[in-house]
């Protein structure tokens, strides 16, 4: 995965939204270093989701729970204990969307 050093300089880089001279100060290297640390870690992060496919298989999961929320909310429940399934339901994958 990643070593210490590249999560550091990734964080700062786009969590904290330092600039590469701020991120060399941060830690005691060459602007030029924190570049060349920020761009070797960036395409080692690509090379890996390029393998893992996580990102992908996310979007993929995400399409799927939409058009399964879009038909349970077009199912017409009888019974109020089918209808509280119904929405326990919705209610769950709303939820899963929503993180």
């Amino acid at each position: 995965m990643l070593t210490r050093r590249q999560y550091e300089a990734i964080e700062l880089y786009f969590k904290h939204d330092l600039s590469l001279s701020e991120i060399s100060q941060e830690l005691q290297i060459s602007r030029q270093a924190a570049h060349d640390l920020i761009q070797r870690t960036v395409k080692s992060l690509e090379k890996m989701e390029k393998k893992l496919g996580l990102y992908e298989r996310h979007l993929r999961q995400r399409h799927e729970l939409n058009n399964i929320l879009k038909e349970l909310e077009k199912v017409e429940t009888t019974g109020e204990e089918n209808s509280k399934k119904l929405n326990e339901a919705v209610r769950k994958i709303k939820e899963l969307l929503e993180n």
